[in-house]
């Protein structure tokens, strides 16, 4: 009783008795996609669409034909059920339809079927499923998406498990927040003489020989902070072993992890160990005075000693790695340019002037001498920047002072603007005119503005300007 109460109006005679046809019809239209009227026969005698984007094909054909003749083969025992259902006055019991379409799939209506009336006639609501199916289509969709990703990523983690395992290389993942070991692989298990298992848990670098803490700590640190950081020379306490220590850091979701790898170091390992003759070469370029750098061929440095940094008023060489060296000559676009085409016409180029722009504004003159090295693994170019400021004179001409003759004037070209240059051009034209008319003139005023074509005041603030009055004094 409580279900048939909850399936039907309670007082229908009194809230709905006063309803005509057109209401009646308004509220149909309005509760329902589609609504048809069909006789005993079911043969359709009206219908209505609730709803503006449901379009089915021919359904201006559907009045005067069975309902069971617009369906496809397979629905229609579906209204003949929907029909007797109606004519038994049994609850209505919805049952999904579809109607053909030659513009592609078919349209999947629900309906369910009320007697109406004393005649027979039967009303079927329908609801369009298109919209669900298309939901429902998404979700199985995405339920397909999230399986092959899903086997990708099982693939994936196989592959990666299987090389980790049988790697020849030691490797350690370590999180970066606690710094305690993830996992190890079998060969990091063997160079440190413990089982991977027990590896794992342990706090890194533990086992370490002091010195060697404090190094792998600071290269931890600075893969932290820069992303990348030089190898590392280390010696495990309990392995007695040495170690080239090299680590990277990579996310996992939220977390953070460094892949520390470990190769070890052995007597005569000439791969493992650079020659005791090109370490001290090594540390000699280190300390060197002179600046030297390092490039790819396309300028961007790999490598940059001490002294260079100090000319480029950079804290730690991570800041020069992968910038151009373009980014610090005095002739952006130029100088580099000039360079590049000389190393790759004649290999090297000797005591190339420029200047050497600091990133808070030093400004320093240089020599740049240069070399390509295309043999090996990794092409690079070689510079060696020398800070020739204390070959100036020690009392530089002045501001205002005047170059004295063309080698000075090619001077200035990169240091100085064009229309500068131009104009110090013609200052010193017109000089080298006015101390030649004196010279001619045995230093008399009057017939050196007379040759010039000036006037003599003209000619005196010429003198003065060039600091040529001394030279003519007391001679008109």
């Amino acid at each position: 009783m409580a279900v048939e109460a909850a399936r039907r109006f309670r007082t229908p005679q009194r809230t709905l008795g006063d309803l005509d046809a057109e209401t009646a019809a308004s509220v149909i239209t309005a509760a329902a996609d589609v609504a048809v009227i069909l006789d005993q026969k079911g043969v359709i005698r009206d219908l209505a669409f609730g709803a503006d984007d449901l379009s089915i094909e021919g359904q201006a054909d559907w009045l005067g034909q069975p309902l069971a003749e617009t369906v496809t083969v397979e629905s229609q025992p579906k209204v003949e059920a929907l029909l007797r259902d109606a004519a038994a006055k049994a609850p209505p019991k919805a049952r999904q339809v579809n109607h053909p379409s030659s513009l592609g799939s078919d349209i999947p209506i629900l309906y369910s079927a009320v007697e109406v009336g004393s005649e027979g006639r039967v009303l079927a609501l329908g609801r369009d499923l298109r919209p669900m199916a298309a939901l429902q289509q998404r979700l199985v969709d995405a339920q397909q998406a999230m399986e092959r990703d899903y086997l990708r990523l099982r693939h994936a983690e196989t592959r990666y498990r299987l090389l980790f395992q049988i790697a020849s290389e030691a490797v350690l993942i370590v999180d970066a927040a606690t710094q305690e070991v993830v996992e190890a692989n079998p060969a990091a298990g063997e160079l440190l003489g413990a089982a991977p298992a027990k590896l794992v848990g342990r706090p890194f670098p533990e086992g370490f020989e002091k010195e060697s803490m404090r190094t792998l700590r600071t290269l931890l640190e600075a893969v932290r902070n820069t992303g990348r950081a030089e190898e590392v020379h280390v010696r495990h306490a309990g392995a007695k072993a040495e170690f080239l220590a090299t680590a990277s850091l990579f996310r996992q979701g939220a977390e953070a992890h460094f892949l520390v790898r470990l190769a070890p170091l052995r007597a005569g390992d000439e791969a493992g160990a650079v020659p005791r003759s090109k370490s001290k070469l090594i540390r000699v370029v280190e300390t060197s005075p002179d600046a030297l750098v390092v490039t790819a061929p396309d300028g961007r440095i790999l490598s940059a000693n001490r002294a260079f940094l100090d000319l480029a008023q950079l804290a730690s060489e991570e800041q020069a790695r992968g910038e151009s060296l373009e980014r610090w000559l005095g002739r952006s676009g130029v100088d580099l340019n000039v360079l590049m085409k000389n190393l790759g016409e004649h290999g090297s180029v000797r005591l190339f002037a420029t200047t050497l722009q600091g990133d808070l504004g030093a400004r320093a003159e240089v020599e740049i001498s240069a070399v390509s090295v295309l043999e090996g693994e990794q092409p690079c170019l070689g510079f060696m920047v020398r800070n020739v400021d204390h070959r100036l004179p020690q009392s530089p001409r002045k501001a205002r002072e005047l170059p004295r003759s063309v080698e000075q004037l090619t001077e200035l070209v990169g240091r100085v603007a064009l229309k500068d240059i131009v104009r110090q051009t013609t200052d010193v034209i017109e000089r080298l005119c006015i101390e030649a008319a004196l010279e001619l003139t045995s230093d008399n005023r009057a017939s050196a503005a007379e040759m010039l074509g000036l006037s003599r005041q003209s000619l005196y603030v010429k003198l003065r300007r060039y600091g040529l009055d001394d030279l003519a004094a007391g001679s008109d």
